[in-house]
């Protein structure tokens, strides 16, 4: 049997990582700035998530969610009183398409409507309800063509109004930050405008914090720069540093009942173990603090660069926007300069590293990115 072949690949083994670098096959350390999409929040096998891995793995590994697991309500707690939101509820599941997934269900059972609004250039994951509302025509599949979508231009809340005084809007779903949408950053003033008129008109605000949370923005979540409260905040990505967990936090008006949700694997004995060294890890090292302050340093040492067009973000989620394609620049600065960076569309270089990253490895970055410019 061979693999569906639907991934290309770089002719690279990664067979090991520590904090910000990883190392293939050969021993070849390479500087890692992308963090597998994202994924890598506090650092490559981070000694303390790994000895809280090994030893939750020779207790228990699975057990169904009809038993007691108090290793749900340790990670509910931890994370209400790290992010803010001690609130609010928490539905574990196992990826960030899984938590859009049960976020627009959620939305649809609370308002018994189903048109949603999304934006252009969006990005909320594949599965079913989730692909339908990513604005990527490409990946929807006909099957996936079952509720109405509306995908209007971020930052435009004229736009945002005149749909929603229609009446028939479930959920609005927004990045707090747009990851393959290239970086973009959305206004403070149109973020606030949405909970606004979300508010008024009876339709659920969803915050995808997918990859824009978990402390990566240089807040806890993206959101918070913009002073606002959604309905349903969907998480992922940093959530477990590199083992599957996703889930959603669910403000106190909706109710819950017996069956409206479910999972198999969601909120199992490992993936709580993870997620909860991972909040144990951010808060004690004070990596939302460092993904503020680093990547601040890296933007304003970045907008120094002339042959960069335009530098965006928050924190340590940075966008190189170039005026011609990256991918030779992406493709050296791998092999040539052994640093792992992503892309967006065709001219801009995505920036995702571990929140542990130091200002020492910043600067090591630059160093090397203008070897391949200059």
């Amino acid at each position: 049997m061979n693999l569906f072949d639907v991934y290309p690949l770089f002719d690279i083994e990664i067979v090991r990582g520590k904090g910000c670098h990883t190392y293939d096959a050969n021993g070849t350390e390479y500087l890692d700035l992308y963090g597998g999409h994202a994924v890598i929040s506090v650092g490559h096998t981070h000694p303390y998530f790994t000895e809280c891995l090994t030893e939750q793995a020779r207790k228990m590994i699975f057990y169904s969610n009809s038993v007691v697991n108090r290793l749900q309500s340790e990670l509910a707690e931890k994370l209400g009183k790290l992010s803010g939101y001690e609130d609010y509820s928490l539905f574990l599941i196992n990826s960030g398409a899984e938590a859009n997934e049960n976020a627009l269900k959620l939305a649809s059972f609370h308002t018994g409507k189903k048109k949603v609004i999304a934006f252009k250039k969006s990005f909320h994951g594949r599965t079913s309800a989730a692909v339908n509302v990513t604005d990527n025509p490409k990946i929807i599949a006909p099957i996936n063509r079952t509720f109405e979508v509306c995908y209007l231009p971020l930052n435009d809340i004229d736009a945002v109004r005149r749909e929603l005084e229609k009446g028939d809007v479930c959920a609005v779903i927004i990045e707090g930050i747009q990851g393959i949408g290239g970086i973009q950053v959305p206004d403070a003033d149109f973020m606030q405008g949405l909970r606004e008129l979300s508010t008024r008109y009876g339709a659920v605000l969803i915050l995808d914090e997918i990859q824009s949370g978990y402390g990566r923005s240089g807040k806890f979540f993206a959101h918070q720069h913009y002073g606002i409260c959604p309905d349903l905040i969907t998480v992922a990505k940093g959530m477990g540093n590199g083992f599957p967990i996703g889930g959603v936090l669910i403000a106190p008006t909706f109710t819950p009942s017996y069956g409206l949700l479910g999972t198999t694997f969601g909120g199992n004995h490992l993936g709580c173990s993870a997620a909860i060294a991972v909040l144990d890890i951010i808060s004690d090292e004070k990596l939302v603090e460092n993904a503020a302050s680093t990547g601040d340093y890296l933007m304003s040492k970045l907008r120094q660069i002339p042959q960069i067009k335009e530098v965006r973000g928050k924190g340590l989620m940075i966008g190189l926007e170039f005026g011609q394609p990256v991918k030779e620049l992406r493709s050296r600065l791998l092999f040539e300069q052994k640093v792992f960076t992503g892309v967006s569309g065709t001219h801009v270089v995505r920036l995702l590293p571990p929140l542990c990253l130091t200002k020492e490895q910043a600067d090591e970055f630059i160093v090397r990115l203008n070897r391949v410019l200059n």
